[in-house]
């Protein structure tokens, strides 16, 4: 990584699930690679996510909480609110970092409303089209806002003054997917299906899609190929049905190969989660959406919607997500492949791949000192040269 532990670091501060956690990897990847030192500030769930560039930076975790729900767990996540903004502010003082990044999630909102207090430079990354809880708090004390999508909603009017779209950062394993042909599907060749729910599965998948496949004329069932990330609970269930109806599925609660099974696939079935969106848009795969109703704000029916505006892909809500309903639309895509071909162009255009570029250039020129309207115009230059 050749840092320089003698430099003073710039912090990444995101809550421990995939959603977060991906972007502030991708960014951390840039920001090393340019001779920064990184410090990531999170919580236990992290543990999950350490590998590659996770795994060689210092970690720091802080304790944070809520304060949604009954009146006991709202006090009980205002006193841990209050313990991890004194971490945080004990953390600062001693790292005394050039800037604080925060990607939202409730344990980084300590670290970077702390940085903002004490006039460190301060950004926050937004991954959905959704303002998020933890995000929204700290809008209007940051400097500078990065967004994903070309509309945030939840943002004020002072707010929009600040934003810059970087798009959402991917990791590096999912850019070079960018260089990966969208496979040929000829009129009667195989179709691989590519069914992901989200870091723990979606039960709603598991029962649905078997049940979908099995309604297609048996001519179009023998096309298709599938690899499904499942519960652990599910796998059986969810095997035995694929047996019994003589399809090739390939079953497993998690894929340590997600990326080369992405590549490969003609379509895909998942959540809308902000992350899954903007790799399959970087890689550009068709998918049919199926964002979860509980949803914070709704934003993964925004994140699908957005997708499928630019016709990447299809939503399909939860209530309407039937086995008859998506068989119907399998058909389709089986006896007309065209049509996925298309999508997987229109996926592509609106993928974001030099995200993590941007979003490192927006947090140097915060780092140097540069005014956020003095970084804007320059941007503007360069587009127009």
């Amino acid at each position: 990584m050749n840092q320089d532990t003698s430099k003073r670091p710039i912090i990444l501060a995101a809550g421990g699930t995939g959603g977060h956690i991906f972007p502030a990897e991708a960014l951390a990847e840039v920001l090393t690679r340019m001779g920064q030192r990184v410090v990531l500030v999170t919580d236990s769930r992290f543990a999950n996510f350490k590998t590659g560039v996770l795994a060689e930076i210092e970690i720091q975790t802080i304790p944070a909480g809520t304060v949604d729900g009954k009146l006991f767990k709202k006090v009980l996540g205002i006193g841990r609110l209050l313990v991890g903004i004194i971490k945080a502010r004990f953390m600062l003082a001693k790292f005394a970092p050039v800037a604080v990044i925060g990607f939202g999630g409730y344990p980084s909102f300590p670290t970077v409303f702390s940085a903002a207090s004490l006039g460190i430079p301060t950004i926050i990354h937004e991954q959905n089209s959704v303002l998020g809880r933890a995000n929204r708090l700290l809008a209007g004390r940051v400097s500078r806002i990065a967004t994903s999508f070309p509309t945030t909603l939840m943002l004020g009017e002072k707010q929009l003054a600040k934003v810059f779209m970087t798009g959402n950062p991917v990791r590096a394993s999912i850019k070079a997917l960018r260089e990966v042909p969208y496979g040929t599907i000829g009129q009667d060749g195989k179709v691989h299906i590519l069914v992901t729910g989200g870091s723990q599965g979606a039960s709603v998948l598991s029962r649905v899609i078997p049940a979908a496949i099995a309604l297609l004329p048996a001519s179009l069932r023998a096309r298709v190929r599938i690899d499904q990330q499942c519960r652990a609970a599910d796998l059986a269930a969810v095997r035995a049905e694929y047996q019994q109806i003589d399809v090739n599925a390939e079953l497993a609660s998690f894929f340590v190969d997600l990326p080369a099974r992405l590549a490969n696939s003609h379509l895909v079935i998942a959540r809308s989660g902000a992350s899954t969106v903007s790799e399959l848009a970087v890689a550009g795969r068709p998918a049919i959406l199926v964002p979860l109703p509980t949803a914070m704000d709704n934003h993964q029916y925004f994140n699908a919607n957005a997708f499928e505006d630019v016709g990447g892909g299809w939503v399909m809500a939860q209530d309407g997500f039937t086995p008859e309903a998506l068989s119907a639309r399998l058909e389709a895509f089986l006896t007309a492949p065209d049509v996925l071909s298309k999508a997987a162009k229109q996926a592509r255009q609106f993928g974001e791949p030099d995200a993590a570029e941007k979003l490192a250039m927006l947090v140097m020129a915060a780092v140097k000192g540069e005014s956020f309207d003095q970084f804007n115009a320059k941007q503007t230059r360069e587009v127009a040269a």
